[in-house]
């Protein structure tokens, strides 16, 4: 499917392990896989492509079951996983024909996929860029994570049952967002939220990522000990400021410098922003992928 104007725009769905995927190839140049955080589209990078086009391919996709991609089986399978995640982003890549090395850029939750992407396959990271990455040091996850995973798909069938999604899905989104960023505004286009978010698919998506949340990070701290990174590979830590110096802001703060330090990684700043950096200083987001060689 190709879109009107830039002939270098493409979307398509790739069946990734039986699931339709929503993806977007955009531009020329070197290749950069963009992947947000949790409960995030594909147009949340909508205003960092255009920076990056001119010199790099952008890929994007959306997660099963969140914008335009087609929901995991209600039924048989596994929970999310880092380690899972990393194999979804080889595999876009793969069904692109994108074989060659990519610099993967995670926004938030995005940043445990895109970090155990360049752990689990090091001959494809060209670069690393972590987004306001979640941080969890010595996370332990919480017991039953099966049963756990159950109860989500559970209370998402249920909601959706009585219209929860379709009524108040788009308006939970709008103010997410609004919460999240400096400009107090949700710049992603009404319409597709609307059609995004009043899906059962996307609240049973976003709640099975929830209740794994810290299962991933407890399982990047493993591939920390067990799967290096790649010597010399480039990595930046781009951190939101919103310009409070409030305890929450400076010990965020803090987290990121210290996964900077831990990754040996070039670390940033970029103020004012909120934790959707993408919305508020997406020439920062896209200077950092730039840099990033």
């Amino acid at each position: 499917m190709t879109e009107p104007g830039d002939p270098r725009t493409r979307a398509r769905f790739l069946r990734v392990d039986g699931v339709p995927l929503h993806v977007r190839t955009e531009g020329s140049g070197p290749v950069c896989l963009l992947t947000g955080g949790l409960g995030s589209s594909w147009f949340d990078w909508d205003l960092v492509v255009p920076f990056l086009t001119p010199y790099r391919t952008v890929v994007r996709f959306d997660r099963p079951g969140y914008g335009l991609s087609a929901p995991e089986p209600a039924t048989g399978q596994p929970a999310p996983t880092a380690a899972g995640e990393a194999a979804r982003i080889r595999a876009v890549l793969d069904g692109l024909g994108l074989r060659g090395r990519c610099t993967v850029v995670g926004h938030s939750l995005g940043g445990f996929h895109a970090e155990a992407f360049a752990r689990l396959h090091p001959d494809r990271a060209a670069g690393l860029v972590l987004v306001d990455s979640s941080v969890e040091p010595a996370a332990r996850p919480y017991p039953a994570p099966g049963a756990r995973d159950l109860a989500a798909r559970a209370l998402a069938g249920a909601a959706t049952a009585v219209a929860v999604p379709y009524l108040f899905g788009p308006a939970a989104r709008r103010l997410a967002a609004r919460l999240s960023t400096v400009r107090r505004e949700d710049l992603a286009p009404a319409p597709l939220v609307r059609h995004c978010y009043r899906t059962g698919r996307a609240l049973r998506a976003l709640l099975r990522e929830n209740v794994r949340y810290l299962d991933m990070a407890a399982e990047l701290d493993g591939l920390r000990r067990t799967s290096p990174l790649s010597d010399g590979l480039p990595i930046t830590v781009l951190a939101a400021d919103d310009g409070c110096r409030t305890r929450r802001t400076e010990d965020w703060l803090a987290g990121q410098r210290e996964l900077a330090a831990l990754l040996g990684a070039d670390y940033r700043t970029t103020a004012p922003a909120g934790h959707l950096v993408m919305f508020d200083r997406p020439d920062a987001v896209a200077s950092a992928v730039l840099d990033t060689r």
